[in-house]
């Protein structure tokens, strides 16, 4: 098969859809081999965060001089985003080869996310990775990543998203997010609502796992346009991240802790290395800034607490007025999305990412318009980009979010590249 044929293939398995369960991903991982037992794997599970805290992760680890897995999802623009090694995407012909082996050692229904964690448990068995960190894809407890034997979990926050499948509280969606956990295994966790927290604390206990909290083992605060760190047993100040955005200070925090915690395991690295691994660490589509005029910035915040921390961030970001481009998935809770960003805008354009999922631009600008700021429903992504464009000035800011898949759409769409849209 082709590139694009292989992709064709393992993309028409979310017709299985979400089946939550470790069943089928063991019984692949077996047929492969167990390739998991190659390297060393780091959890990463939460709500918000997951994706630059396990960068910014892989980034310390591989300074460190420890060759580095990276597991993520979704993709932006391309599936390869996916899995990388050192900071290097996947090759296509590597896709190709190994999809092929492991869709001959799949069980029956088997979905393609199991299949894309399998194939990247393969790829990084035989690129010689020694730490492997996987962002777990939406629970914990039975997620296929929960198949690797963690060395340690960092939980970032927890808030309500996919109440569907993890739980109606707070409580309920952290109970599934730290069934990740493994007995004995360090668990590095951000601030978390109190329900949320007396849930991580009890399965420490239960674990009889070391627990190490943001806030109170260790720490992180800006100092102006640096961040200091007070760490398990290292202090450092004038940090310049290379993930933007005040919200990250609790995600550096966690990977410098997480890669204290590391050293325990026979897995140090230097803490004169850490600076500039920090500073090197990238994520795209959260608070990716395009050099206007005018600027625009691309965010994924998808949930109530994401756009929450959206709008906080954007007060640090000089500008005019905002002109705001949203799409939403129709499963959002939208007022909690809506609230907190499109009072600041001075106009909205809705749009809808080409996606089943999605929430039309219609209806989107229907409940935008509740608000009271001038909307426009501009259908597509693309063409809400031109008009946000086209309305604001030199000194305006341009704003895309909503959704992962509004601006990974948007980011195709701005680099002129084509766009893999899958929604695993």
């Amino acid at each position: 098969m082709t590139y694009a044929e292989t992709l064709t293939h393992i993309f028409a398995l979310g017709r299985f859809g979400i089946k939550p369960g470790l069943e089928r991903i063991s019984l692949l991982l077996e047929a492969l081999g167990n390739p998991q037992h190659a390297f060393a794997a780091l959890h990463v599970v939460g709500t918000n965060g997951k994706g630059s805290t396990a960068s910014q992760l892989s980034t310390l680890v591989s300074a460190g001089g420890y060759r580095a897995g990276l597991f993520t999802s979704p993709h932006l623009i391309s599936f390869t985003e996916r899995i990388r090694v050192d900071g290097v995407e996947i090759a296509e012909e590597d896709v190709v080869s190994l999809a092929e082996r492991v869709l001959a050692a799949a069980p029956p229904e088997t979905t393609f996310f199991e299949i894309v964690t399998a194939l990247a448990a393969l790829h990084f068995a035989e690129a010689g990775v020694e730490l492997a960190v996987f962002e777990a894809g939406m629970g914990g407890r039975l997620d296929a990543t929960n198949a690797f034997d963690g060395l340690l979990t960092i939980v970032t926050p927890i808030s309500l998203d996919h109440t569907d499948y993890l739980g109606p509280t707070c409580a309920e969606i952290a109970r599934e997010k730290v069934g990740i956990c493994k007995p004995g295994r360090p668990i590095v966790c951000a601030q978390q609502p109190p329900e949320a927290a007396r849930v991580i604390e009890a399965q420490a206990t239960l674990l009889g796992a070391p627990l190490y909290r943001l806030g109170e083992q260790f720490d992180a605060s800006w100092q102006g346009e640096t961040l200091s760190y007070r760490g398990l047993g290292t202090n450092l100040d004038g940090l310049r991240p290379g993930l933007f955005g005040a919200y990250q200070q609790g995600n550096i925090a966690c990977a410098l802790a997480a890669v204290e915690v590391l050293a325990q395991a026979g897995f140090p690295v230097a803490p004169e290395l850490y600076p500039a691994a920090v500073g090197e660490a990238r994520w795209p589509g959260r608070l990716e800034l395009f050099a206007g005029p005018p600027r625009l910035i691309l965010d994924g915040a998808h949930n109530p607490a994401g756009a929450r921390a959206l709008a906080e961030a954007l007060a640090g970001i000089a500008h005019e007025r905002l002109f705001l481009v949203i799409g939403v998935m129709g499963d959002k809770e939208l007022s909690g999305i809506l609230g907190p960003l499109v009072p600041l805008a001075e106009r909205v354009f809705t749009v809808a990412p080409d996606l089943e999922r999605a929430l039309s631009a219609e209806a989107l600008a229907a409940c935008c318009a509740t608000f009271g700021v001038p909307v426009e429903s501009a259908g597509s992504v693309r063409r809400g980009i031109e008009l946000a464009r086209g309305a604001a000035g030199p000194e305006d800011l341009v704003l895309v979010c909503g959704s992962l898949f509004t601006v990974g759409e948007a980011r195709g769409i701005l680099l002129s590249r084509d766009f893999q849209l899958f929604r695993g």
